[in-house]
């Protein structure tokens, strides 16, 4: 038997996105080797749940917030022979290290994200990530952080890039049209994707709204358009005011994925000054759409921006930076179409969802066979 544990699988969000991912082809490796797959998640609501992604259709049940159940059943599981156990969220390695005592011979596998390794863990879960045998990252940043704040050592982490979303390639194929929503602006746009939190505000979108009085005296054209959903709103849109761009920010809440498809195949340039993504799904998403795209000069959008080629990376924090960069694309629309194509092509050629599986299916058997 194979085992998936998941905070959730059935919501909005990055590390939702990845976990269907890795769900995915969990099950899929298990069917080809004649192998039973269960997957269990902590907040989802306790029916069984089916899901289909690029073909692969995969089943969950979840615990609907049980601690106790979801830990349970896990031990339960783990004493029908299990072979590999793969826990999607750093906050789940405890309950992996119990079932190790249950079943000592099978293997696990922990994935960490990004901030959710920033800083060090509670001991249960550090020593509970110290003793898997094996740590995914989806970024040299990210596994960085695993190894110097949560003390696992380097031959015990990999790096495995997140992919592309086979819904969101779907969505942006020839043939298919998916509808802005009703209140996106007119002008030259310029897009943000991220939740608006006052916990997240490392991800730089008050710098953008002070950069856009730099740009709005020669273009005033310009619209920001920052799609998501947060607690921090007010503060941004208090910060627009104050700044006197408020007519030039927009706010875009509760969209759709089709929406959120037609925002980025809308846009001129894709913009999240981020200083801490552990890799930056959005980024993909943007590049597949062929934009420009501009990214912090820290954590994981370096391996996933090139400087310069597909779009330009900038300090976090610093509108002058970011506005000249923003700058540059607007003046020369040419060059930032050939930036975005650039970008097409390498997300196509090495983010794609297919990458990704293989090589998973690749760790997954190593981890078997060993």
């Amino acid at each position: 038997m194979l085992i998936g544990l998941f905070p959730e699988l059935d919501a909005p969000g990055g590390v939702q996105r990845a976990g269907r991912h890795l769900a995915a082809v969990l099950t899929e490796f298990a069917a080809n080797r004649g192998m039973e797959c269960r997957l269990l998640t902590l907040n989802d609501s306790p029916q069984l749940h089916r899901m289909t992604l690029a073909g692969r259709e995969f089943v969950f049940t979840g615990c609907e917030r049980a601690k106790g159940r979801f830990a349970a059943t896990a031990l339960r599981a783990a004493r029908r022979k299990a072979r590999l156990v793969l826990a999607a969220h750093p906050n789940l390695a405890p309950v992996v290290q119990a079932m190790r005592i249950a079943a000592p011979r099978m293997k696990s596998i922990v994935c960490a994200h990004g901030a959710d390794v920033w800083e060090p863990l509670g001991m249960l879960q550090r020593l509970a990530l110290r003793h898997s045998n094996l740590v995914l990252a989806p970024s040299k940043d990210t596994a960085a952080h695993v190894a110097e704040e949560q003390g696992v050592p380097e031959e015990r982490i990999r790096v495995l890039p997140w992919a592309l979303d086979p819904q969101f390639e779907a969505l942006i194929s020839p043939g298919s049209h998916p509808v802005l929503p009703e209140n996106f602006p007119s002008g030259r746009v310029i897009l943000s994707v991220g939740r608006w939190l006052a916990t997240e505000r490392y991800k730089g979108m008050d710098t953008l709204i002070t950069a856009l009085p730099r740009l709005l005296t020669q273009r005033p054209e310009v619209q920001l358009v920052l799609v998501g959903s947060g607690d921090d709103r007010a503060w941004l849109e208090d910060l627009a005011e104050q700044t006197g761009v408020n007519r030039h920010v927009h706010f875009l809440a509760g969209l759709t994925y089709s929406e959120i498809a037609a925002c980025y195949a809308a846009c001129e340039i894709f913009a999240l000054p981020s200083r801490g993504e552990g890799f930056g799904l959005v980024y993909l998403e943007a590049m597949a759409c062929g934009k420009p795209v501009i990214g912090g000069l820290h954590g994981g959008a370096p391996e996933v921006i090139q400087d310069g080629v597909t779009g330009y990376l900038v300090p976090h924090g610093d509108p002058i930076q970011l506005a000249t960069s923003l700058e540059t694309l607007l003046a020369d629309p040419v060059h930032a179409k050939e930036m975005g194509a650039r970008a097409k092509q390498r997300a196509e050629h090495e983010f794609r969802f297919n990458v990704f599986a293989k090589s998973l299916k690749k760790i997954l058997r190593e981890q078997c066979e060993s």
